[in-house]
């Protein structure tokens, strides 16, 4: 499952919305990961979403496996949207 969100922060994703991203995240018994351009990491994992640097107004990718999927992608996207 996979849902395209827009980044919608006046400051992109800074560090304490990627905290609360992978606070979510980590909830759920899923593998989520989060597609930016050419790179895929892993939404439990507060260094490597912050890596990517996303500014305001870029669109993401969020895919999520498992069994709570729909759920994890949902509470994720209110957060990032």
């Amino acid at each position: 499952m996979e849902k395209e969100i827009l980044i919608k922060s006046t400051s992109g994703l800074h560090a304490s919305l990627a905290a609360k991203v992978v606070q979510t995240a980590s909830k759920y018994a899923v593998e989520v990961e989060l597609h930016y351009q050419d790179k895929v990491v892993d939404l439990k994992s507060i260094l490597a979403l912050m890596s990517l640097a996303i500014p305001r107004g870029k669109n993401v990718r969020i895919v999520a496996k498992g069994s709570r999927a729909a759920e994890a992608i949902k509470d994720i996207s209110s957060i990032l949207g």
